[in-house]
């Protein structure tokens, strides 16, 4: 049954088998880096300043790169990242084994390697839905967030047992092999790809890019859908910190790394079990009731300095996570024109820098000026609060913890009561048709017109958007003469 819901997916399972694959050659080859950078400097800074710049530069492109995905041709921006981070690696391999390597080129690679992502990552979602069926779009979403999971787990696991065997430019030299797998896959794979009408009024990339976000900011349903996107990313950067400190304080290093590994075994069965299940019918329902339940998991790594429940908590949250975001993706590729969608993801991938650089920056002054404090020996809390939770080394992560979590299922909640978010599923579908469906229809007679299941007006869009829209693309209310799709 579910190998049967698989069938015409070929394309899709093609070059998400090559997208995995590169995926796990880039965690091995990050993780290395990182372990050089550390090994190298002994500074904790440095190894720092590799986070910052694996974020900064897909961040500051995030602006524009939607609009150039919405103008190339997707298959081939794909390939050309892969091409050109397979070459970012052939040259720290080759400054590795001429012993000519520094840190800088390290910022130099990682950087590199955030700004190919940038467009990379919205080309491979915005060409999903061209890729499957609307009613299958949760189910493949569900094997996106399997192959993150799969090389979350496997790309460390691996690193780690080949750092020891093999040098650091041997394992550039794996990441570069793996990004020609991934090549080869898209080589080999077709992809449907609408013509915006707009290519013959294009204007200037950055109003190219504003039409995307107005096209958003003209729906409040997905204002909606993408402030709790933001939300969610913002409280999760913070955990993602603050959870080590939290389990160091009662437990010890390998047991850490035991909690991580449990974690990514939740992320892998979420995503299985949602490839499998296919998500909720409402998918709205998928994106609010999960956060919620995430919350209640996030705040649980508080209540006590018990690494038996912060690994229960961490394997349940993990779980929720691909349920979120495969019900949220597969509510943005069926509401968003494929001609608008590279722009539409590049804003939920700006949202998701910005959200993640936010809480890296606050994790710290927070845990440490204000949560930590709190339930110190002697803190404000200590007497009430601290009754409960307990006070000391820990106990003020753990009430950060509490509210953390309690401040995402609260975000769900609020969400929920607002009808614009609550009701997205019943916001007209986008969907691009072939040349050979899109005939010139007649003029509605009057009596059909006057009928209960006439179409239904549209709102107005504002010219911008209408001019990429509205000739390519139909919704269910609007019957269009004409639309344009060709094979790639």
């Amino acid at each position: 049954m579910f190998l049967s819901r698989l069938a015409g997916l070929h394309n899709f399972l093609l070059i998400w088998a090559g997208q995995l694959i590169s995926a796990v050659g880039s965690r091995l080859s990050s993780f290395a880096l990182g372990i050089w950078v550390l090994r190298t400097t002994g500074s904790t800074t440095n190894f720092a300043m590799t986070f910052v710049a694996m974020t900064i530069p897909g961040l500051v492109v995030s602006t524009v790169a939607g609009a150039l995905v919405d103008r190339w041709d997707r298959r081939q921006t794909m390939i050309s990242c892969d091409v050109l981070s397979a070459a970012t690696m052939l040259l720290i391999a080759g400054l590795g084994a001429t012993g000519h390597l520094s840190i800088w080129h390290i910022y130099f690679a990682v950087g590199a390697a955030s700004l190919f992502d940038a467009f990379r990552a919205p080309a491979f979602a915005a060409s999903i839905p061209l890729l499957a069926p609307r009613d299958q779009l949760p189910r493949v979403n569900g094997m996106a967030q399997t192959g993150i999971a799969v090389a979350e787990i496997i790309g460390p696991l691996v690193a780690g047992a080949l750092v020891s065997l093999i040098s650091l430019q041997g394992i550039m030299t794996v990441d570069a092999l793996t990004f020609g797998v991934g090549v080869a896959t898209l080589a080999a794979a077709r992809i449907p790809r609408p013509l915006p009408a707009a290519r013959q009024h294009r204007a200037g990339l950055l109003r190219e890019a504003v039409i995307g976000w107005r096209y958003v900011q003209e729906r409040p349903g997905l204002i909606g859908l993408l402030s709790i996107y933001g939300s969610n990313k913002f409280l999760f950067s913070i955990a993602c910190v603050v959870v080590a400190p939290l389990l160091l304080s009662f437990s010890t290093p390998a047991r850490l790394g035991m909690q991580y590994a449990i974690s990514g075994c939740g992320l892998l069965l979420g995503g299985i079990a949602i490839t499998a299940w296919g998500g909720p019918r409402k998918r709205i329902r998928g994106v609010l009731a999960f956060s919620l339940l995430g919350g209640v998991c996030m705040a649980a790594h508080g209540l006590r300095p018990s690494f038996a429940l912060t690994a229960v908590a961490g394997f349940v949250l993990f779980l929720m996570l691909p349920v979120i975001s495969s019900s949220n993706n597969s509510i943005w590729q069926a509401k968003v024109p494929a001609g608008l969608q590279g722009r539409c993801f590049a804003i939920q991938r700006l949202v998701f820098n910005a959200s993640t650089v936010l809480g890296f920056c606050l994790a710290g002054p927070l845990s440490k000026y204000v949560f930590q404090p709190l339930l110190a020996n002697g803190g404000a809390l200590a007497g009430s609060v601290g009754l409960i939770l307990g006070v000391g080394p820990g106990r003020g992560l753990g009430l950060m913890f509490i509210a953390l979590g309690t401040s995402m299922s609260l975000v769900a909640m609020a969400a929920y009561s607002l009808p614009v978010i609550r009701n997205i599923d019943e916001m007209p579908d986008a969907f691009s048709l072939p040349v050979e469906a899109a005939t010139p229809l007649a003029p509605l007679s009057a009596e059909v017109a006057a009928s209960p299941l006439a179409p239904t007006p549209v709102p107005a869009l504002s010219a911008e958007v209408a001019a990429v829209e509205r000739p390519v693309f139909a919704l269910p209310q609007d019957i269009l003469p004409y639309a344009e799709q060709e094979i790639i």
